[in-house]
């Protein structure tokens, strides 16, 4: 891709966008934009990792992936973020599976040119990923919490939040059954729970698109854990 593009590409993802422009230019020269497809596989559990990913108005689901074949989401990476955290902390095995929650593009680095550019140089996104790793360490633990504490409404506010601040905008394509996988919970509860909050006018849901439609609504009916996980997300960028 043109220098011009990939510019365009960088500012979309927080991370990159924090950069001063001569770390900028210089890793821009080594990624490449891609198009992610929904359920798109990322990473396989005990496969190494290739790539790392920066999404731009894609999301990857991080996920558990049990003997009996269901799988739990632990974590979502979106356009604050990077896919590909254990290379950062010097794994290049990952342990879970991850895929496109939400299709869109993404830049990619291959792992070897990660390790000597981001890794063996230090540098600004060297000192980002470390604060980026602990506010996605408040993620997993928060959601956690949320998980065994909270009712699903309010688990279901909190994941639309989440996901409509990853892809930067209000509409976005997901299935009710993908929500029931990403919470831990059955369909019917998912359908009844999204037609509650659709007559209360906070989301507008047809045929696998999902729109938000009263944002400060949804923040109201969601519990803590939103406003503790963006915090954190936050701080990364102060």
């Amino acid at each position: 891709m043109s220098t011009a593009d990939t510019g365009r590409a960088l500012g979309a993802n927080r991370l990159l966008n924090a950069l001063l422009l001569e770390e900028r230019d210089q890793l821009m020269r080594q990624m490449e934009r891609v198009s992610l497809d929904f359920k798109q596989v990322i990473y396989e559990p005990n496969e190494r990792i290739q790539y790392v990913y920066f999404p731009i108005n894609a999301v990857i689901s991080l996920l558990v992936l049990m003997e009996d074949g269901r799988l739990v989401e632990f974590g979502s990476v979106g356009k604050e973020g990077m896919a590909g955290l254990p290379v950062f902390l010097g794994a290049p095995v990952s342990t879970s599976q991850s895929f496109a929650q939400i299709p869109g593009a993404a830049l990619r680095m291959t792992t070897e040119v990660f390790t000597e550019v981001v890794l063996g140089r230090g540098g600004a996104l060297h000192r980002l990923l470390h604060r980026y790793t602990q506010a996605f360490l408040v993620q997993t633990a928060q959601g956690l919490a949320c998980n065994s504490l909270h009712s699903i409404e309010q688990r279901f506010c909190r994941w639309m939040l989440m996901t409509q601040d990853r892809v930067g905008r209000d509409s976005f394509p997901l299935t009710q059954e993908f929500i029931a996988q990403m919470l831990g919970v059955r369909r019917a509860s998912v359908s009844v729970v999204a037609s509650t909050i659709q007559k209360d006018g906070l989301i507008a849901y047809h045929r696998g698109t999902m729109n938000i439609l009263d944002r400060p609504g949804l923040e109201a009916a969601s519990c803590e854990c939103y406003r503790v996980i963006q915090g954190a997300y936050e701080r990364v960028f102060r």
